[in-house]
């Protein structure tokens, strides 16, 4: 094992939800790997055994990819468990004593933000943080304000390059794939600014509603819970200067300073909607305001995006599940053929969700003896399964110290500056049938530039997906 590697993993949060949908199957996989075998912490208040951890692990496995008996059984033996509350200096100095010999541990804070406070300084007073590193999950923070609190507390206890913020989002092989095709193909670079593009625009819909999640969706929000996070995340994958190096730092400074050129939201860039019978989940405010969707239109301030809008919307109970990028180029300067050009005849399509699909709009000509065209996509990539999920590889890669998928705190903060302006009631909730694509307000934000693209026009590649995004709550 080298240096960098860590020599323990604590999860904090072990028998919550994230754990049982996300961490569990991610860590089997890592076993069958090769890449995970140093002890395996896990802890949290629920007056458990160790025993009854590892069955809460196999029911997860079971529901969440299958068992892999080997793979299984080497993790049952890594595993155990630490049960107390995070208040309790007993918790930590029992962890202290389950940890051993280790000294580069990795704790992982699959918990809520305001927990995060009493586990750092707890850490720190059992002489656990020193050489270690943290991983923490989003939501980090509720605006600008609550992220540098979050920031400093966490500050006084580890230094900015031992603070992993994770967004499984950053950990998609789909997401990766932008940045790999964007910056190995010499033939994207020189059409992908504001000289050929008309506007880009992405769709992250999910089917489903809040399934249950209706107290933590309360307090979250759609800008909250993927705007300020996922999706700006994944304009600054599209819109990056191309970074100095493949190394953690130099492709992190390249997306900060995209995030740091996004201009601040106003209201008039924002609809927000909330789909009809919402208000009836349980731990939902009957009067609630709380949005489902939201479509904003952004711009960044830079020399080559300078004036080229980006449309993003995201929201539930929308006609399908996925997650897809529509970059528009601009109509020819005039119709040679005397044909009409329309916004749209080339694009470049990039699905991230539920599959990965690259393709390219074009005209070609209609068989017969006119000089007339018909719309065709190039489809340059398809791939069905992904080789590793999110959370796989971004634990993978904390445990080697690897940061580049992994938001730093100028990132975070930045992208809240954007959001800031438009966070509560600033702006109406307007309600909108389940299966449909949101409030028709949102139509009149893109309006301009024709539209909104429909993932559903390239059926039958999208397939339902169900099952919501875990949380820590």
């Amino acid at each position: 094992m080298n240096e960098a590697h860590a020599d323990a993993l604590v999860f904090f949060g072990a028998t919550g939800d994230l754990a049982y949908k996300q961490i569990f199957p991610a860590l089997q996989a890592m076993v069958a790997r090769g890449v995970l075998e140093v002890p395996v912490i896990g802890v949290a208040r629920s007056g458990w055994t160790v025993d009854q951890l590892r069955a809460r692990m196999a029911d997860s496995l079971r529901e969440h990819g299958g068992i892999d008996q080997a793979a299984f059984d080497k993790l049952s033996s890594l595993v155990h468990y630490v049960d107390g509350d995070y208040s309790d200096p007993a918790t930590f100095t029992q962890m202290r004593e389950t940890l051993g010999s280790a000294k580069r541990p990795l704790y992982y804070l699959a918990i809520p933000p305001s927990m995060f406070g009493p586990v750092a300084e707890g850490l720190a007073k059992a002489g656990c943080a020193a050489n270690a590193r943290v991983v923490v999950e989003k939501p980090f923070g509720r605006d600008l304000a609550s992220a540098q609190a979050l920031n400093k507390i966490l500050h006084e206890h580890f230094p900015e390059e031992a603070i992993f913020r994770i967004d499984h989002y950053l950990g998609k092989e789909a997401v990766q794939n932008i940045l790999y095709t964007r910056f190995a193909n010499t033939w994207l670079e020189p059409l992908w600014n504001r000289t050929y593009l008309s506007h880009i625009q992405i769709t992250m819909a999910e089917s489903f509603g809040v399934q249950g999640r209706g107290k933590f969706y309360e307090e979250a929000g759609t800008i909250r819970d993927v705007i300020q996070n996922h999706m700006l995340q994944l304009v600054a994958c599209l819109m990056m200067e191309p970074p100095t190096g493949s190394t953690p730092e130099p492709v992190r400074d390249a997306k900060a300073t995209l995030i740091k050129a996004i201009r601040e939201l106003c209201p008039e860039d924002v609809v927000r909607g909330q789909f009809q019978g919402y208000r009836s989940e349980q731990g939902v405010a009957a009067t609630s305001t709380v949005e489902t969707f939201a479509a904003v239109r952004l711009f960044v301030d830079t020399w080559r995006w300078a004036d080229v809008p980006i449309y993003i919307r995201a929201g539930k109970a929308l006609p399908v599940t996925a997650c897809e990028v529509l970059a528009t180029f601009r109509c020819p300067p005039r119709s040679v053929f005397g044909e009409p050009t329309y916004d749209g005849m080339n694009h470049l399509r990039l699905r991230l969700s539920p599959e990965l699909v690259i393709a390219l709009g074009t005209q070609v000509k209609k068989p017969g003896g006119t000089m007339a065209g018909v719309p065709v996509e190039l489809e340059v990539m398809r791939r069905d399964r992904l080789a590793m999920a999110p959370y796989e590889r971004l634990l993978s890669d904390a445990m080697h110290g690897d940061a580049t998928l992994f938001a730093r705190q100028d990132e975070v903060e930045a992208a809240w500056e954007v959001v800031d302006p438009i966070l509560g009631d600033v702006t109406p909730v307007h309600e909108y049938a389940q299966q449909s694509w949101g409030p028709a307000e949102a139509n009149a934000l893109i309006a301009a530039d024709g539209g909104w693209h429909d993932p559903l026009a390239h059926e039958p590649a999208v397939q339902e997906a169900t099952e919501p995004e875990a949380t820590t709550a």
